[in-house]
């Protein structure tokens, strides 16, 4: 097992401004932080990846699409740029050394068609996705594709819709997640949503049930890490908090109150409930 921070707490373009925060996750004993991708070329990556060896760390990254380039949508030239799309954080990914590429990339966030999806969105996905995870097996990236709850999309919102995605597009580079926040809102049992998801996901989000500290609020804790224990899971485990220190990410995951003191409390206290709670269902 690996722990990871997720950096959209502070930005969603990390530059040099944040590498003595890097320094301090090291120190607290993270091995590695998750790192958005949102803009930037192969030059800036390599800045950051640079930065990334000096302090010992790993990492993981995050990315998702926008409308101009939708997995799902009807039209051709915006499913050609989603492969593009995924290809460059793929290769970003890749530049900064980073193992797995997660997020809802499937489709845009908060777009809604008022109804379920349909088979041949479905199909869609899986015919771009194939492709993409042609490009990251190339780049010896693995996709990590990240279910959401109803609230922020409809395409993706259930393990059991993730797993069907995982089995159609077939391929060894292409996986999902599994995401606290997400379940607690969605899934009717953790453990057995854990069970049921193995061994389709390659990546854990740890994340509160108010997006705050873990361990502070109504996630079943104790059934998550037991039941990622019994199916012997040995992947990241990375906390993904969100603050109103950024106010478009803010208003773009609709929090609007503090939800804890400051952020070395979440990255702080945080390491130590993994640590603790690992540990307790060895």
């Amino acid at each position: 097992m690996k722990t990871g921070m997720n950096l959209l707490l502070w930005t969603t373009h990390v530059t040099d401004s944040l590498f003595p925060l890097l320094g301090k996750l090291k120190a607290t004993g993270y091995d590695g932080v998750e790192i958005p991708l949102f803009e930037g070329d192969a030059a800036h990556y390599k800045t950051i990846a640079a930065e990334l060896k000096k302090q010992g760390l790993g990492c993981t990254t995050v990315t998702v699409v926008g409308p101009d380039a939708n997995p799902i949508s009807p039209d051709a030239a915006i499913r050609k740029a989603a492969v593009e799309r995924h290809r460059w954080a793929i290769e970003m990914t890749a530049i900064l050394g980073g193992e797995n590429l997660c997020g809802p990339y499937h489709s845009p966030l908060a777009e809604f068609s008022g109804e379920p999806p349909t088979e041949d969105e479905r199909q869609r996905c899986v015919e771009v996705m194939q492709q993409s995870a042609e490009i990251a097996k190339q780049h010896k990236v693995n996709l990590c594709i990240e279910y959401l709850n109803r609230f922020e999309c409809y395409f993706l919102t259930t393990a059991a819709q993730a797993k069907d995605l995982v089995q159609r597009v077939n391929h060894p580079s292409f996986r999902t997640m599994y995401d606290t926040f997400h379940a607690n809102i969605e899934e009717k049992n953790a453990a057995q949503t854990i069970k049921a998801l193995n061994p389709h996901f390659g990546h854990v989000h740890i994340s509160e049930s108010d997006r705050g500290t873990p361990g502070t609020g109504m996630v079943h804790w104790d059934e998550t890490f037991k039941a990622l224990r019994e199916v012997k899971y040995d992947g990241w485990l990375v906390i993904e908090a969100f603050g109103r220190a950024l106010p478009a990410l803010a208003a773009a995951t609709k929090v609007w109150r503090d939800l804890f003191p400051t952020s070395d409390e979440v990255y702080t206290k945080g390491f130590t409930f993994m640590k603790e709670k690992w540990a307790k269902f060895a």
